[in-house]
């Protein structure tokens, strides 16, 4: 494959994948921001992923990596090919940079909606967010092919306890109600306990 087709080949999926996800959220922002290294330079040479913004959808901002559906040595999961996302209320450089350069771990391994993954060394100091839970947060066919976007949800060291006892659905329900749900919040409370107790769910 020469030199002019490859970049043809990825403006077309770039193209493709924008496109997508703005039928679901609005227009993207028009600014770009590009990793300084390029994603396709590997995580030990410091690349990391293209991201895109929306800001119309949601009183805050969801943020986008822009590599990873078009890619061959992505591992699907049961989205297909699939982007990670992070929303915050307001401006924060946490979500954004966490998710570009989570981006090539999913080149690694198969992260499916309700895994978790400790993030506490990463995270800034004081704030509770200890790890992250994935969800189901948009799904759509992208040139012929099944893709979505991962939505990367910070959550309490409480809330991952009951996640991984098997009963992630009960939590995203329990993040939904009290209206945390999608927003990664870095320095919140646990969501406030069932009437049944964190406890008998950890049985």
């Amino acid at each position: 494959m020469n030199m002019t087709h490859e970049k043809e080949e990825w403006e077309q999926w770039w193209d493709a994948r924008v496109a997508a996800m703005e039928q679901l959220w609005g227009k993207a922002e028009d600014y770009v921001e590009h990793a300084v290294i390029p994603f396709d330079f590997g995580p030990d040479m410091g690349g990391a992923a293209d991201l895109i913004y929306f800001k119309h959808h949601l009183p805050g901002m969801i943020v986008v990596t822009s590599e990873l559906i078009g890619r061959e040595d992505q591992i699907p999961n049961s989205l297909g090919n699939y982007e990670l996302a992070v929303c915050h209320r307001t401006e924060e450089s946490w979500g954004p940079d966490l998710i570009r350069r989570l981006a090539h771990y999913t080149l690694e391994a198969k992260i499916e909606p309700g895994d978790t993954m400790e993030i506490a060394p990463l995270a800034p100091e004081g704030s509770t967010i200890q790890s992250l839970l994935f969800l189901d947060f948009a799904r759509f066919t992208v040139r012929g092919r099944n893709a979505g976007v991962l939505l990367c949800m910070g959550i309490t060291a409480e809330e991952e306890a009951v996640c991984r006892a098997g009963h992630s659905t009960q939590v995203e329900g329990a993040l939904r109600a009290h209206g945390i749900y999608p927003f990664t919040d870095l320095y919140r409370d646990s969501v406030p306990l069932p009437k049944k107790g964190w406890s008998s769910w950890l049985h």
